[in-house]
């Protein structure tokens, strides 16, 4: 892993923030199964190889991003040794009592892979046990693999979803992890 630094933002990383490629590559997809029979509702998401990778672009623009960073209690940028921003975790909290939630996690895709967006993740834990939150949850695409995967490694569970939550209609999922 690179030397990094996990630190508040400051106004001067927001135009590099925004110059993150937030798209990823993926080769699942966690698909939703539904049914309705007899009074009963089944939900079931199965992990699903797809035929090829591919390309999946992140579900919120990037100037939407920089409007709402004023608006949120908490934005860790994750910094190299040389001082460049090249990665971020953004948290709310008090929507959920005693809960912050992760909604956007990105890491500038030449150093993806290296252990910045654990860093990342761990940092956000941190923030929210020193802002007396106890849970976090944390809100990914279905197609978003790659972060299920990190998530899951680092014991966040599977608690929910919301149908067409994205603009681009998109399953959100969510998972959880007491802290």
């Amino acid at each position: 892993m690179p030397a990094i630094q996990v630190r508040p933002i400051i106004f001067t990383d927001i135009s590099a923030l925004v110059a993150i490629d937030h798209s990823f590559t993926s080769e699942y997809v966690w698909q939703m199964d539904f049914q309705e029979e007899a009074g009963s509702v089944k939900i079931a998401f199965n992990q699903r190889r797809l035929p090829r990778a591919m390309r999946v672009e992140y579900p919120r623009p990037s100037q939407y991003l920089a409007e709402i960073w004023n608006k949120k209690p908490g934005l860790l940028v994750a910094e190299l040794a040389d001082g460049e921003p090249v990665g971020y975790v953004n948290l709310t909290d008090g929507v959920i009592p005693r809960t912050t939630q992760i909604t956007d996690c990105a890491v500038t895709p030449r150093v993806r892979r290296q252990g910045i967006g654990k860093a990342l993740l761990l940092a956000a834990e941190d923030w929210a046990v020193h802002r007396g939150n106890f849970q976090l949850i944390a809100e990914l695409q279905s197609k978003n693999y790659p972060a299920i995967s990190l998530v899951r490694k680092l014991g966040y569970e599977f608690c929910g979803y919301s149908d067409r939550y994205y603009a681009n209609q998109d399953i959100a999922l969510f998972f959880g992890k007491a802290v």
